[in-house]
Parts: C-alpha cells; structure tokens; sequence
C-alpha cells in the first residue's frame, strides 16, 4: 500500500502523540498530575537560559504574555520558582526548582521505558531502523526546544 507524503507526516505525529500522550498520564500516576508537554518545553528553556518571561516566550515561539502565563502556572505548581535577580534587585528571573527537575527525569525515564517498550513489539532492529532512518533525513539534533523560534524553524 503505497503513503502520501501526508499520510508519512501524520504518522509520525501520531508517534510523537501516542509518547507524549503515554508520559503524561504514567506522570501523573506518579503523583505529577498537572504536568503537560509545554510545560517541559518551557523548562528546558529556562534551565537554558530563559530567565524571564520575554526571553521564554522568544524561546517557545509564544508572546510575553503566554509565556508570563505558562510561568505563573509552573511557579503555582512548584516546578518553577522566582527569584531577585542578583545583578538587579527590581527584576525577578525565573529558574527550575529541585521538583521541576525531578518531573523531567522522571518524564526522561518514562519516554525510555516506552521506547522499550516499542522495541519489544517492533523488535529491536526495527525500532534501529526507524530511527536510524529518521537521524538521516532530519540530522542528530532534529529539534532543539530550548532555541529560539524552534517551531517555527525554517528547515531545509
């Protein structure tokens, strides 16, 4: 049966939904309810760098104030915390808090239980296959999420 071209890009969205999807209900059986994928994106961006709202929402590719809204949500769950800035003590930068860090490790560590999870129903040579495929047609580094402007990216 022979794909379009759209049918390759939906299918590959529907990898990336079906991961993502399973992260964010085993997350929150593990006591992180309230944990999405922006929400991982953004602090990636501030563990980067990102130290206030205007400089996350460059990063995310999201006005300043989605990005003060995003932040505002992150503080009020406890994964992001705001502080003085040292060098301007009427600024306040933003930075990840130990429980931040923890709901990203333990994310990282249910997106490798899942991709073992594939390779037992695909086998491990053919999960190899599929992303040593996907490596050569989008490089090493397909996506950096903490860059600026990531999703809108132009990608020859």
């Amino acid at each position: 049966m022979s794909r379009s071209g759209a049918d390759l890009a939906l299918l590959l969205l529907g990898g990336y939904r079906t991961l993502v999807d399973a992260v964010v209900v085993e997350l929150a059986a593990r006591g992180h309810p309230d944990v999405r994928p922006v929400h991982d994106f953004a602090m990636r961006a501030i563990e980067s760098g990102a130290e206030n709202a205007s400089e996350l929402g460059r990063r995310l590719s999201v006005s300043k104030q989605a990005a003060a809204k995003t932040i505002a949500v992150l503080v009020e769950r406890g994964y992001v915390a705001r502080d003085a800035d040292p060098a301007d003590a009427r600024r306040k930068r933003i930075q990840v808090t130990p429980r931040g860090f923890e709901v990203m490790r333990q994310g990282e560590a249910v997106f490798d239980e899942l991709r073992a999870r594939w390779a037992q129903r695909l086998g491990e040579q053919e999960l190899a296959a599929i992303e040593s495929g996907l490596t050569a047609l989008v490089g090493d580094s397909p996506v950096r999420i903490d860059a600026p402007g990531w999703v809108a990216h132009d990608r020859d």
